[in-house]
């Protein structure tokens, strides 16, 4: 593997050497070490994309893109809930049991598709590290930057814009 950049050889499991014997020990799994370039990446699955070609990476990185955009919506849908749960629970009587369980299966959601975008960047491709990247600045995009189409809508007309841009002051310079 000419040309691939540093790698670690994976030592064959006891069971798997003895059985497969001296002529087939030579072939050893190869790991990155550090960041490479290239279409033949393994990621998250043994084989996958692997050698398949670059529709297959392609595809990969689009998979990865999808994770990360889900981990970002996931975090909005979780404060969305936490914040409906507050509201019910102003009047003292602590949050109902159903936000809590539905806060619950968000987090838990979110903290898996983390780790799995967590473990796809740590196949050292550096197609893989810029598809979790865009995927997250996507989704933060999509569903917690506030910018909504239609021009500024709720979130300037409350007074929670992206540092009031948008908003409408009076022709003093005051805000009020």
């Amino acid at each position: 593997m000419k040309g691939m950049g540093p790698t670690m050889e994976m030592a064959p499991t006891p069971g798997k050497a003895a059985a497969a014997g001296a002529a087939s020990s030579s072939h050893m799994s190869m790991m990155h070490m550090s960041f490479f370039w290239g279409d033949r990446a393994v990621v998250l699955f043994p084989g996958w994309p692997g050698a398949r070609g670059a529709g297959a990476y392609l595809l990969c990185l689009l998979f990865v893109l999808a994770l990360a955009a889900l981990t970002e919506a996931l975090a909005a849908a979780s404060r969305c809930v936490a914040r409906r749960g507050a509201g019910a629970g102003a009047g003292g009587r602590g949050v109902p049991a159903s936000s809590a369980a539905l806060l619950t299966a968000a987090h838990a959601a979110r903290m898996g598709t983390a780790y799995l975008v967590m473990l796809a960047v740590m196949s050292f491709n550096g197609g893989v590290l810029l598809a979790a990247v865009a995927g997250h600045a996507l989704g933060f995009l999509l569903a917690r930057s506030r910018v909504h189409p239609g021009g500024g809508g709720a979130a300037a007309a409350s007074g929670h814009g992206l540092g009031g841009v948008g908003a409408v002051h009076p022709p003093d310079g005051s805000k009020a």
